[in-house]
């Protein structure tokens, strides 16, 4: 349990120097991280997760009103689908997809001077970047030095 702990809530927490104020969509956020966590640690923002298995939302639903996160909305929906009516600050997401992936399937929940938070491991070389990003490395203690976020600029 600890090493779970360390792996997925401390990793999670890294990020969260880089939220801003902006509304925020987790994507494939599936038990919530690190949507949840966020929302935990910002309670003062308005947190989406979205998810297309409704057992995780079902979860993640959960957690929400045992924890009475009153900013955080649960989103049980394919993200391609996904028309919130408003767009996002800021998009974030943990092991959902490539780069180019995520930037495709979210680009229309994306406000035009938002950005995009994408948490990568080791496999961050091998990924196709778009021109500008900047790259942090992250650090977590007692988990891996080849954590990084990804930080895109529409």
């Amino acid at each position: 349990m600890q090493d779970g702990i360390k792996k997925h809530l401390l990793d999670s927490l890294s990020i969260v120097p880089f939220i801003d104020k902006s509304p925020l969509l987790d994507v494939g956020a599936g038990a919530g991280l690190p949507g949840i966590v966020i929302s935990i640690m910002r309670p003062d923002l308005c947190v989406s997760v979205l998810d297309a298995v409704g057992k995780k939302c079902h979860f993640m639903q959960f957690v929400k009103s045992q924890l009475v996160l009153k900013k955080l909305s649960v989103v049980n929906e394919r993200v391609e689908a996904f028309e919130s009516g408003k767009c996002f600050g800021q998009i974030t997401s943990r092991a959902f997809a490539e780069v180019n992936k995520t930037l495709k399937l979210t680009q229309h929940l994306l406000c035009d001077n938002g950005r995009y938070l994408l948490m990568k491991g080791a496999n961050v070389k091998q990924e196709t970047l778009p021109k500008g990003t900047e790259i942090h490395q992250l650090s977590v203690s007692n988990v891996s030095n080849k954590r990084f976020l990804l930080e895109i600029r529409k």
